[in-house]
């Protein structure tokens, strides 16, 4: 008899722990739609960057400005519940980094570079009910979006103010590494210079890397001392290497002509030299844009799984930074660059996207 009442006893112990149990889970599920976690229905993004980083003042900092901008624009705030990023130290971060937000359940993933296309591949097929983006690659699966961009638009652009700012006649192109995002910024940057100054000498290097702004000083060096006088950038955080060789050289000898292009965003923070600027421009991959409005297509239901989403300078995907204001014939460019941005949006021009048919292009 005793036996039998101290199961009864444990049976009511079980029971009033079950139900203590239920009331907690209902409370904290409460606490998850009160801001506490996330809301059923809030959207959520993140992005993982590659080795350049989140404050690389090219690529990956647009990018993450992009995710801002969409913050800012549908009241959610930086964190697991709103919008986030994670920070990838090499190449073997990004399977890892990109595995962690989808498993936090934010609601688009963004890769952030071509060479994040491995990993996006693995872990979309690893977490099929989760959606990825990726940029400057394309990556086929059903929850993957690729992101592509024109370059070779926006270089172009930067290719005819150099045409026509140049006083040596010289003109210099830093690359990264030699694939074939890289290859259309080159590859319109040339045809640009052409079209404006087809007698004007280009020299190109490459550095091999994004993230060596000591061997993208280097490089510089050695153009300038060549007497180039304009450098255009297609290195990410290696092109921090040329804008500082320009600033050392402008600061030795303020009289001296010379001019660093940037890349990515707007670049000419990084031109100040006491009352100078060395960035005559920057030529623009709206990085920002492209994530802005992915993520709303993605929010509003309409995730392009599975397609590729081509930006150019019709879908203001790219394009050109304002020009410095010390450019002599700052006005007489802006009217040039003007006319080839029409005649791009317009179809009559059509950039050139191989070092090949560049090398062929012809403006007449």
């Amino acid at each position: 008899m005793k036996k039998r009442k101290f199961g009864l006893a444990l049976s009511f112990v079980l029971a009033a722990g079950t139900l203590l149990g239920a009331c907690g889970t209902s409370e904290d599920k409460e606490g998850a739609s009160s801001g506490e976690g996330k809301k059923e229905d809030q959207f959520t993004v993140a992005m993982v960057t590659d080795v350049g980083g989140v404050d690389d003042k090219s690529f990956n900092q647009s990018a993450w400005e992009g995710l801002k901008a969409f913050g800012k624009e549908n009241d959610l705030e930086k964190g697991k519940d709103g919008f986030d990023y994670l920070q990838s130290q090499s190449d073997a971060d990004y399977a890892t980094n990109l595995n962690k937000l989808a498993r936090q359940d934010f609601d688009l993933v963004y890769g952030i570079g071509f060479l994040m296309e491995g990993a996006i591949t693995e872990i979309a097929q690893q977490q099929k009910d989760s959606h990825f983006a990726i940029v400057d690659a394309v990556v086929d699966q059903p929850n993957v979006a690729s992101i592509m961009f024109k370059e070779q638009e926006a270089s172009f652009l930067a290719g005819v103010t150099a045409g026509l700012a140049t006083k040596t006649n010289k003109i210099g192109f830093i690359g990264g590494m030699e694939i074939p995002v890289i290859e259309r910024f080159h590859s319109g940057f040339i045809a640009g210079v052409k079209a404006v100054n087809p007698d004007a000498e280009i020299v190109a290097d490459y550095a091999g890397a994004f993230d060596k702004a000591e061997l993208g000083q280097t490089i510089a060096s050695k153009m300038y001392t060549q007497d180039v006088d304009v450098i255009f950038h297609a290195a990410g955080g290696t092109g921090n290497g040329l804008f500082k060789e320009a600033r050392d050289l402008k600061e030795k000898d303020p009289s001296r002509e010379l001019w660093a292009i940037g890349v990515d965003s707007d670049q000419s923070a990084e031109g100040k030299v006491g009352d100078h600027n060395i960035i005559l421009t920057s030529a623009l991959k709206r990085v920002d844009n492209a994530v802005v409005d992915l993520s709303t297509k993605a929010k509003e239901g309409n995730f392009p799984g599975g397609e590729q989403i081509l930006y150019g300078l019709k879908e203001d995907g790219v394009g050109l930074a304002e020009l410095n204001a010390e450019l002599s014939n700052k006005d007489e460019v802006m009217k040039k660059v003007d006319e080839w941005k029409e005649k791009i949006t317009s179809g009559e021009v059509t950039v050139p996207e191989t070092i090949k048919d560049a090398e062929a292009f012809s403006a007449n």
